[in-house]
């Protein structure tokens, strides 16, 4: 497997910023690239209010579940009730919606956040949560409440099991080349960019079309649990983050 590039695009929600978030997209149809995005069904996170409600969100959700992009549920209201997230499947912070929280709460939330998808018409086939954390309540909340058996996240260099789960690994906040054959999902923040990063997103793109892949394109078939090299990766690299205290 040659290097392989996925964008996700995270927080979208009726409060996003409207004109980066078109900025990216015209982008992103311009090279025919095919994202991933992370919808915020009931957004409460005053951090990802950066306009005021736009009405017509939901006819924009629906209009990228036309054009192929991979709709996924990011968590429910984007709220961190937990300081247990290095606790979880994906140590990468402290905070969490989901890791270390009870099941029935985790239930909850995506029972509920799958309804408001649905109410607009959207089919959400991942799942990703705020701050990259979770755990195994929510593989099995997800399991009970939903039809989603992907996940995006986690440190490997290529998808793999955990149980009836296909997991998309997602490392790196910006696009940039790797010299590591595999699947190398890049997750963007429209609503925090600035003009120079989406510059540099264009600028990457273009240069490395060929190797930009759609998530529903994916070929999931087969996949295996987690390898050796994969592990060792996951373990250096949450190691690394231990010893810089990054929590």
């Amino acid at each position: 497997m040659n290097q392989k590039y996925l964008i996700r695009l995270d927080d979208a929600c009726p409060f996003m910023d409207t004109r980066k978030w078109q900025r990216i997209e015209d982008i992103l149809d311009k090279y025919g690239v095919k994202p991933m995005v992370g919808i915020i069904p009931a957004n409460a996170d005053p951090k990802t209010m950066v306009e005021p409600e736009n009405v017509r969100f939901w006819d924009k959700a629906k209009e990228w579940q036309g054009k192929g992009w991979a709709i996924a549920l990011h968590g429910y209201d984007h709220c961190y009730i937990s300081d247990k997230g290095m606790q979880g499947l994906n140590p990468m912070w402290s905070r969490s919606e989901f890791a270390g929280v009870t099941l029935e709460k985790q239930r909850e939330k995506i029972r509920e956040g799958i309804g408001i998808l649905k109410k607009y018409g959207i089919d959400a086939k991942y799942f990703f949560a705020p701050s990259h954390t979770f755990d195994e309540n929510t593989l099995i909340a997800l399991e009970e409440e939903s039809d989603i058996r992907i996940i995006s996240d986690t440190v490997a260099t290529k998808p793999y099991k955990i149980g009836e789960f296909v997991i998309i690994p997602q490392i790196g906040g910006h696009c940039t080349k790797t010299i590591i054959p595999g699947c190398w999902t890049f997750c963007l923040h429209p609503n925090m960019m600035t003009e120079k990063t989406i510059i540099h997103t264009e600028s990457f793109i273009k240069e490395n079309k060929a190797n930009f892949i759609a998530f529903n394109d994916l070929n999931l078939r087969g996949i295996e649990n987690k390898s050796l090299f994969c592990r060792c990766l996951s373990w250096m690299y949450f190691t690394q983050r231990k010893i810089r205290g990054i929590r």
